[in-house]
């Protein structure tokens, strides 16, 4: 990537002590000099009605990266609105602001409206509009820019006007603080924005187990630290958390719905329906279960089939160079990161899960070098 002139000169007037400060300020400039920073920013303008959106099924990231974003707009005296596809997890209620969120789900009425008064819009991680999924009713009530700002691979491109689109980041939140920081507003993250900030990078890199090899989101944290939140705290809330249903749901999970393909390196949970309304099941129930499954020795693909009305929801981890994303967007109409994807299969649950098996002997010798190698490094 191009870093910018002005960084790059920088460095002869200042001394040595501020080196690792200004290689900070210069991989932001790196990750944003290609995209569209500098145009994105000459559209915020005070008084701009904006709309935040993300994708189905939000997550910390999605969450953590719109709420920091809309304080940040409210700062600098911009109106701004979120709004969701359906319901984010309820290990999220607490955090700052959630309160304004917008369920597409839950208010379609007031959803349509906001996407009708928006002159700018924001789609958070996501990179294609189809992601959104129902809430696709708001496309063609928006004729004004959409600006993306997202970390996964092969963006629509098309779709946007303006992208911020970097795979080289822990997650859509740091791209979000890289954004504050290059406006030259970093001063402006409070210790609420920090937190929605952390939680986005925490819950996205598996609380720093997976996608975190880079120093510079280590200097995001620490920084994100200085405002004052508490990394304890906020692990407690979003991580040990867990209502006894949740809990049993899990070991039935594991107990009862586990299959383990020893030849094939490969490891799956499915869960129906009705196991589903047994457990009193709620939106973020099954978040990580399916790393349990990828946890096993000689396992280097797991995926969670999750029944929905009128299709097979899949969650895939993988370990290793195995991409998960190529998998799953050869096969089932997904993507996402090499590691993390998901998709969505229009066949029952038993066709599902056949296709899935009868796909797996093309990938044996893949997946049992990969395994052989995730061994090796350890």
């Amino acid at each position: 990537m191009k870093i910018c002139p002005e960084a790059a000169s920088g460095v002869s007037r200042v001394g040595m002590s501020a080196v690792a400060s200004l290689k900070k300020i210069i991989f932001a400039e790196k990750k944003l000099a290609i995209n569209h920073f500098h145009q994105i920013k000459a559209l915020l303008v005070p008084g701009t009605r904006v709309l935040i959106t993300t994708h189905a099924n939000p997550d910390g990231d999605a969450v953590g990266a719109s709420l920091a974003l809309k304080a940040y707009f409210s700062k600098l005296g911009i109106i701004s609105d979120i709004l969701v596809p359906n319901d984010y997890p309820s290990f999220l209620a607490w955090m700052p602001g959630i309160d304004q969120v917008v369920v597409f789900k839950r208010n379609e009425s007031l959803a349509m409206k906001l996407a009708g008064d928006a002159k700018l819009v924001f789609c958070l991680d996501f990179n294609g509009l189809s992601r959104v999924e129902k809430m696709q009713k708001i496309w063609p009530l928006i004729t004004v820019p959409l600006v993306m700002i997202d970390h996964h691979p092969q963006p629509e491109e098309a779709s946007f006007a303006l992208m911020i689109s970097e795979t080289a980041t822990s997650s859509t939140s740091e791209l979000v603080y890289n954004f504050i920081e290059m406006s030259g507003d970093k001063e402006l993250i409070d210790k609420s924005m920090a937190e929605c900030l952390f939680v986005g990078i925490a819950t996205d890199t598996g609380s720093f187990s997976y996608s975190c090899g880079y120093p510079e989101t280590f200097h995001v944290v620490a920084d994100l630290i200085s405002k004052g939140i508490d990394p304890e705290r906020i692990h407690r809330l979003v991580y040990d958390n867990y209502s006894e249903h949740r809990m049993r749901l899990l070991g039935y999970c594991l107990s009862e719905k586990l299959t383990v393909l020893h030849q094939f390196n490969t490891a799956y949970i499915y869960l129906s329906k009705e196991d589903l309304k047994r457990f009193h099941f709620q939106v973020g129930d099954t978040e990580g279960v399916v790393n349990y499954a990828l946890s096993i020795d000689g396992i280097c693909m797991a995926v969670l089939f999750t029944e929905k009305d009128n299709h097979v929801r899949m969650s895939l981890r993988s370990k290793g160079q195995f991409s998960v994303n190529e998998f799953v967007r050869n096969h089932f109409e997904g993507g996402g990161h090499k590691n993390a994807a998901g998709g969505n299969s229009y066949l029952s649950m038993d066709e599902t899960l056949r296709k899935f098996e009868a796909l797996l002997p093309q990938y044996q010798e893949l997946l049992k070098n990969c395994c052989v190698l995730c061994k090796d490094y350890q």
